[in-house]
């Protein structure tokens, strides 16, 4: 076997392994030689099985792939965001963190055995070069595509900037292939994908990520926003925003905060590395109205950011409670070009209050994890006296409840049936009306219903079936099912699902759905961020509150009472 003539290199890895632990990474449990004793024992037993496993398992084994779940099965013991980034990883890893890769600018998607175009960005190579939403990839240089997933095609369309990318793609409503070739470039996608005005007084910047420098942009926005467009209150919404950078996150609560606050600290088990972060800038406004808008998908920076904001009144948060994600990871290099990202501190926003809300460092005998108890929730104050909690997420100064998508929606996104007849209806119609003007209307909508009516393998189920099956299941174990098998089988026909009464029951939310998707086959992102903005209960709470000088004041200084003094929301 080849491993065989590994092993004396394993054996020097091991061994060199075992002195960087004891020279580097104890310094500083220099004094605790039972943990010291431990660490060595431990690895060794590692190498010796590692080698053992290698030497005599019946099959033949790969040791990287062994190795690599050990690491991610280890890392994954001690919570969700300490993780290893082998070297293969990089490129994504560098995306995450700067929004930059080198390509040409396109969302995928798996449709059936196709990988298709989801969304070619405004501006970039893919558009510039004619590619559409629809267009089934065929071949990537030469090479086949069908059949292959997402993150395959995907590695085949990156590659340094200024290097070709030929494409052959099935469009539809053509009679024969077509072939697209274009340069590939460096593709930095903008963390503002809109900013704009939403009424004649009140502008709106929507962050997407805490990647390198987006405070630059959201900066550029604002300033945009009260000197050329002329906006006197301004809404920030970080919904679904699941975080990034946090010097980013301190950066863009600096522009609405006086220089030398302090924004957020951290504090973990190694204290020369704990830091206090201030505002180390002057500000672009420190008294323009603010409102903040946050999702349970509002994360990590986004949190700090809201939170540090509700922290010193500096402004209304609205929408829901926030994931809870108190903890600050590092980047620490490893040999080979990987890297270990791993969790060193939690997060302290100014009022003193983390928010993380899952408690990883006690977990239940069967290994899972649960939210901190109401117990050990504590009270904190902002600037002000108003009362915040922390160990779960920030809750929002008014809350508005979310409304659900009915089981139908999630089986036409879930189908591509959105996707699908958007591309068709493209085909057929060469304008459509500025995003702000175009609708559903009843002979669209019915077109819709048609093609969904005629598609035969479209299925779905209600919650309401759902929950029959179960409750069968259960009827079935405790022996009562074949005793109420009559009733069970009228319920199940009276529940039987309707696709054309579905349709009209959630028609709201389907048109809403399906006129996002088609928007973007003639305006973009940007177009379908305006569409969805037109009836958005979030944004129209957050110009009440602004437009209402009394109300915005009153939810500051506490005298108008908000959900981020209630104890109970916050579980």
């Amino acid at each position: 076997m080849k491993i065989f003539k590994k092993h004396s290199r394993l054996k020097w890895i091991s061994s060199v392994l075992v002195v960087l632990v004891l020279s580097v990474g104890l310094a500083g449990f220099v004094n605790d030689d039972e943990r010291n004793f431990s660490i060595v024992k431990n690895l060794d037993i590692f190498y010796t099985l590692f080698r053992e496993l290698n030497t005599y398992y019946v099959d033949e084994t790969n040791p990287e792939k062994l190795i690599k779940t050990g690491i991610d099965n280890m890392l994954e013991s001690l919570d969700p965001y300490t993780t290893y980034i082998p070297e293969d990883d990089m490129e994504d890893f560098k995306f995450m963190t700067t929004g930059e890769y080198g390509g040409m600018g396109s969302l995928i998607s798996k449709n059936g055995d196709y990988i298709v175009i989801a969304e070619p960005y405004e501006g970039f190579p893919a558009q510039k070069a004619g590619l559409k939403a629809g267009d089934k990839l065929l071949e990537v240089n030469g090479v086949n595509a069908v059949g292959k997933s997402s993150s395959e095609v995907s590695e085949m369309l990156k590659g340094a900037p200024n290097t070709p990318l030929k494409l052959k793609v099935e469009r539809p409503g053509t009679s024969k292939p077509l072939t697209i070739e274009l340069i590939r470039e460096k593709i930095a996608i903008n963390p503002v994908p809109y900013y704009g005005m939403v009424n004649d007084k009140t502008g709106i910047i929507i962050l997407n990520s805490f990647t390198q420098d987006c405070s630059k942009e959201v900066e550029k926005a604002l300033v945009d926003l009260k000197e050329n467009q002329g906006a006197e209150s301004i809404i920030l919404d970080l919904r679904g925003n699941p975080g990034g950078l946090l010097d980013d996150a301190v950066k863009i609560v600096n522009l609405f905060v006086k220089k030398g606050v302090e924004v957020v600290s951290t504090r973990g088990k190694i204290k020369q590395w704990d830091k206090v972060y201030r505002a180390t800038s002057e500000p672009v406004d420190t008294v323009i109205p603010l409102a903040v808008l946050i999702s349970r998908g509002s994360a990590s920076a986004s949190e700090i950011v809201a939170g540090s904001i509700q922290d010193m009144d500096r402004g209304v948060l609205i929408g829901q409670r926030s994931f809870g994600k108190g903890l600050v990871q590092t980047t620490r290099n490893l040999s080979y070009s990987s890297k270990l990202k791993v969790t060193t501190a939690k997060y302290y926003i100014p009022s003193g209050r983390c928010i993380q809300a899952v408690d990883y460092s006690h977990r239940n005998e069967d290994g899972s994890v649960g939210l901190v108890p109401d117990s050990l929730i504590r009270e904190f104050k902002t600037f002000d006296g108003r009362s915040v909690f922390d160990g779960g997420g920030v809750s929002p100064d008014v809350k508005v409840d979310i409304e659900k998508f009915g089981n139908i929606s999630f089986a036409l996104v879930a189908q591509n049936t959105f996707f699908n007849f958007a591309t068709d209806f493209y085909v057929k119609n060469s304008e459509i009306p500025a995003p702000t003007e175009f609708k559903i209307t009843d002979e669209i909508f019915k077109e819709f219903t048609d093609y969904v009516l005629a598609k035969e393998d479209f299925k779905y189920e209600s919650a309401t079936q759902d929950a029959l099956k179960k409750l069968k299941d259960i009827a079935q174990k405790e022996d009562y099912y074949e005793k109420s098998k009559t009733e069970f089988d009228q319920l199940e026909e009276m529940l039987k699902l309707d696709v054309k009464k579905d349709l009209n029951i959630f028609r709201k939310e389907i048109s809403e759905l399906l006129g996002a998707e088609i928007i973007k086959r003639y305006y973009y992102q940007k177009g379908a961020i305006k569409y969805s903005l037109q009836d958005d209960k979030e944004l129209k709470q957050a110009i009440e509150i602004l437009d209402d000088t009394a109300r915005y004041n009153g939810i500051l200084n506490g005298s108008v009472i908000s959900h981020a003094g209630d104890k109970r929301s916050m579980k």
